[in-house]
């Protein structure tokens, strides 16, 4: 029997979704924080701190095949993925806690080759969990449906780590003394919660699952070609993925940007904890209503409708040019509700898609799918830290050590609030256009479910 065919419980969904106070704490807090640490208390220029981010994350995106790869195999040696995920959540937390622990007195240069090797390593860990922790819906999940309900409740965990990290991350760090000291207390209590629910997700990686022994589960030499083959046969994957990159992209603009408007633009530090009240409360509630919106019409038009408000809302910030203030938190609000959609239901179509590829073309290469779409979403997350530092040195923007007082150019506060704005905006536009190749509908999912594997599904190349 294989992993699809198992009992989709309560307690596998809670399990599961906890895996998201892991994810969602690291994907929130370096990139809410961290380019702001480089520029604003280790004193790197903006370019530099974008290279030291975009080359870490260059080597995550280059590992996440490999990883995949070696997911995959462990699946067909030992009939579990658990083993990687364990190691991964167990080395996090330390190299988590070394990148927020540069000494102070550092020179810039030499505290940002700290950063950048604490930081890659810390990546690293993350994608041995991330990797696998993705492959699991396409085998635990059972079909359409109970995928939709498995990364709902996932984006319901998500939603609250991002909040509980988002907003509290930034106060522990304020209550850690000066800058240095509480960055790393900060670290030190967020890598523990991370770790914590990391090690709760990877107990539901199934152990025993039978792999067809035609299973392809390539060589590492071959981890990428079998990646690329991926890509290459499946138009709705290709489809998926670009619109979830260019999604990452604006929304990691967005992350790395809050923490700028609230000082910059809203002038008030303690904005950045509202604007994350604002943006995550509504999406809490929002996720299980994407879920039954998809339900009812379907998970593919359901992201295009969330994806089309959150670039409404987007657009909707562009009166921060000319009016800064309160107001902000309404479209901030709207942005948060269509958020929840624009995480969960691509989520859950990505099970879908790995189905409809092993009942065409053989099972065990939902690994393979996963490292292709973490190092999609890592790219996307990357590159939105990376186009905020480009923004902010075209713009003229000034960094500073701790203690000093620096002051900010018209044109470095204009380009801050486009970075939280107008630019997403085009970029989701962008991300709508490209989801418009998604071929797979209900019907071919539930074929692809039924289907004998190897036999049957919908043709998606």
């Amino acid at each position: 029997m294989t992993a699809t065919m198992r009992s989709l419980s309560r307690g596998t969904v809670a399990r599961y979704a906890t895996g998201s106070i892991g994810t969602g704490g690291f994907a929130t807090l370096p990139g809410l924080v961290l380019v702001f640490y480089l520029t604003d208390t280790l004193g790197v220029g903006a370019l530099a701190a974008g290279a030291v981010i975009t080359a870490a994350k260059v080597w995550d995106v280059l590992i996440d095949p490999v990883i995949g790869r070696a997911s995959d195999r462990a699946l067909a040696a030992r009939g579990s993925r658990r083993g990687l995920m364990v190691i991964g959540a167990l080395a996090l937390p330390v190299f988590f806690v070394a990148t927020f622990a540069v000494p102070a007195g550092l020179p810039p240069a030499a505290s940002a080759l700290w950063v950048f090797v604490a930081f890659l390593a810390t990546a690293t860990a993350f994608s041995l969990f991330q990797v696998p922790y993705i492959a699991l819906p396409a085998e635990i999940g059972r079909g359409y449906d109970d995928r939709t309900r498995l990364l709902t409740w996932r984006v319901v965990v998500l939603s609250v780590a991002i909040l509980a990290f988002g907003a509290g991350g930034p106060m522990l760090r304020d209550l850690g003394g000066d800058e240095y000291g509480g960055y790393l207390t900060m670290g030190l209590v967020a890598g523990v919660v991370i770790a914590a629910g990391l090690l709760v997700a990877s107990t539901t990686a199934p152990r025993g699952v039978v792999v067809p022994p035609d299973a392809d589960t390539p060589r590492v030499r071959d981890a990428y070609r079998a990646g690329i083959a991926a890509l290459r046969r499946s138009q709705s994957f290709r489809a998926l993925l670009g619109a979830f990159l260019l999604q990452g992209l604006a929304t990691g603009l967005m992350l790395a940007g809050a923490n700028y408007v609230a000082v910059w633009v809203l002038k008030d530090d303690a904005a950045l904890t509202f604007l994350f009240v604002a943006l995550i409360g509504p999406a809490i509630l929002g996720a299980p209503v994407w879920g039954v919106i998809a339900r009812r019409i379907g998970k593919e038009r359901a992201f295009v409708i969330a994806s089309a408000l959150f670039a409404v809302a987007c657009l909707l910030l562009v009166g921060l040019l000319w009016s800064p203030g309160g107001w902000v938190y309404a479209p901030v609000a709207l942005a948060g509700v269509a958020y929840a959609g624009m995480q969960s239901l691509p989520m859950a179509m990505l099970p879908d898609v790995i189905a409809v590829d092993a009942a065409e073309n053989g099972d065990g290469q939902a690994g393979i799918f996963g490292g292709v779409w973490t190092a999609g979403e890592t790219t996307g997350m990357a590159l939105g830290a990376t186009l905020l530092t480009i923004v902010l040195a075209v713009t003229g923007y000034t960094a500073s050590v701790a203690g000093e007082v620096s002051v900010q150019s018209s044109e470095a506060v204009t380009g801050i609030a486009l970075a939280f704005s107008l630019i997403p905006a085009l970029l989701v536009v962008t991300s709508i256009a490209v989801m418009n190749r998604y071929r797979l509908r209900r019907a071919d999912i539930e074929g692809a479910d039924a289907a004998p594997v190897g036999v049957g599904g919908a043709d998606d190349a």
